[in-house]
């Protein structure tokens, strides 16, 4: 058996999608489609003292409303250094923030380099998962043949990397034709995001839904142990 998901690249995502990633074997940058606007390809939230704010990764998408995400250009190099500020003003008092901040400041330094959003994320997304020990294989839509219909495309990525089992989010049962996958013997799982344990945050109220770098400024290298994939991977029929 081999377990894909095929998922378009977010910034600094938060603890399910890492949680989709060491699910599977093969996890498929799927930034080949469009790009859409206000959405977690180019911004994720972290908490402050007040409330919880956006980072918004600034981009040239003016007039590319049909543009793939992976040509989607950064707007300027002065995001990096904004972003890592307010980080570090809203988390350094929280406990793990001196031991992760050098690693995450470098980060956003190489960030500043990086011409597309889609590199900014990849980058982020592969030194968040070396912190959590994720092994999974992770590559990119492009080096595979893409054909059109919203299943049609995901059943042939499988098929060509050999993935005979199909892991994804909930939001795309409005359109998963979940019995064309089946006539290719590719069988769909619904991941779910339902039983995170709370953990301490330096900002009450608690809150799941901001980016991973709560989690580690938070708990240190506990941060692997508030996700359910690590517990239950070898039980991923349950999952």
């Amino acid at each position: 058996m081999k377990t894909c998901a095929i998922v378009q690249s977010s910034y600094i995502p938060w603890k399910g999608y890492f949680d989709l990633i060491n699910l599977v074997d093969e996890f498929v940058l799927f930034d080949c489609v469009q790009y859409t606007r206000r959405d977690w390809r180019s911004r994720n939230r972290i908490k402050t003292a007040k409330e919880s704010v956006w980072l918004t990764v600034p981009v040239q998408s003016k007039g590319n409303f049909e543009a793939p995400i992976d040509t989607i250009l950064i707007d300027g190099t002065q995001w990096a250094e904004k972003h890592w500020q307010t980080i570090s003003h809203n988390y350094a008092k929280a406990p793990f923030f001196k031991e992760f901040a050098p690693i995450f400041q470098r980060c956003y330094e190489e960030a500043a380099t990086k011409p597309r959003l889609s590199e900014v994320n990849a980058l982020f997304l592969r030194q968040i998962c070396n912190l959590l020990d994720i092994k999974t294989r992770i590559t990119d839509s492009r080096e595979y043949l893409i054909s059109s219909g919203k299943t049609e495309r995901l059943m042939d990525m499988c098929l060509q990397v050999g993935a005979n089992v199909y892991y994804s989010g909930p939001s795309a049962k409005g359109y998963m034709d979940e019995e064309l996958m089946q006539r290719n013997q590719v069988e769909v799982r619904w991941m779910t995001y339902d039983n995170y344990p709370v953990y301490p945050q330096v900002h009450p109220p608690f809150e799941h839904a901001v980016s991973i770098i709560d989690l580690f400024f938070n708990v240190g290298d506990k941060a692997a142990s508030y996700l359910q994939t690590f517990d239950s991977k070898v039980h991923a029929d349950e999952i």
